[in-house]
């Protein structure tokens, strides 16, 4: 049985979060004005300073543009938005994602696998492939679906340093919180078993330096990810 930690949000973020409700309720169409800060505050009963820091966030997080002297305004943020605007939609959905949103994900991914195992084939050494299959391992031995989930990063995460390319690694980083969600949709649906397989088979070829061996596998498992046996989208 698990516990997630319970935290109280902010007025910023109780402000943040009534706003993007607003957004993506269809309230505040693209292109809407928000009232100046002043009004706003005086509205909500909150200090000028809490809806400067909200409207900052939500400027950061793709859903308002901030165009000085004319004020804040809703941004078409499904054409404009960023990652933190991925990952904001995914709160406010309750870690849900349709289909095309999921499916775009893992396509991302594959791409980004199939780079990361090539570099490291070529360029990293017995050594590291040997603490890979470590962190692989940390999968064998948990029970705990979350924990599972962030061995699975930790070891995706350490393929793309290992493979020696700097940004590849950061844009893993920045996918963290979104890969964790579906992992643990992937081992509630299938198991943590399964993710496990899907893992050691990759270091299998990985220690054999089989690039083509690498890539089918990728190719393979995110494919039924895609459209095979174990999709993990949301139902209805």
């Amino acid at each position: 049985m698990e516990f997630s930690k319970i935290t109280a949000p902010t007025l910023k973020d109780l402000f943040v979060q009534q706003l993007v409700d607003k957004i993506l309720s269809g309230e505040l169409p693209v292109g809407t004005k928000i009232p100046p800060e002043r009004e706003l505050a005086e509205m909500m009963k909150v200090s000028r300073a809490v809806v400067n820091g909200g409207i900052n966030e939500l400027n950061q997080k793709g859903f308002l543009e901030v165009l000085p002297r004319q004020g804040a305004y809703v941004a078409d943020y499904s054409r404009n938005g960023n990652l933190q605007t991925l990952i904001a939609l995914l709160e406010y959905r309750g870690n849900k994602l349709e289909k095309g949103g999921i499916r775009a994900i893992l396509e991302v991914r594959s791409a980004l696998e199939r780079l990361a195992v090539g570099l490291v084939i070529d360029v990293a050494s017995d050594d590291e492939l040997n603490h890979l299959k470590t962190i692989a391992k940390e999968l064998e031995n948990t029970d705990s679906i979350q924990q599972a989930a962030q061995a699975a990063f930790r070891y995706h995460h350490e393929l793309a340093y290992l493979a020696g390319n700097t940004v590849l690694t950061l844009i893993y980083s920045s996918f963290k919180d979104i890969c964790i969600v579906l992992w643990v949709r992937f081992c509630k649906l299938y198991g943590i078993d399964a993710l496990y397989d899907n893992i050691i088979t990759l270091q299998g070829h990985l220690e054999k330096r089989d690039k083509d061996g690498t890539y089918q596998w990728i190719q393979y498992y995110l494919g039924e990810a895609i459209e095979g046996t174990q999709q993990i989208y949301e139902e209805g």
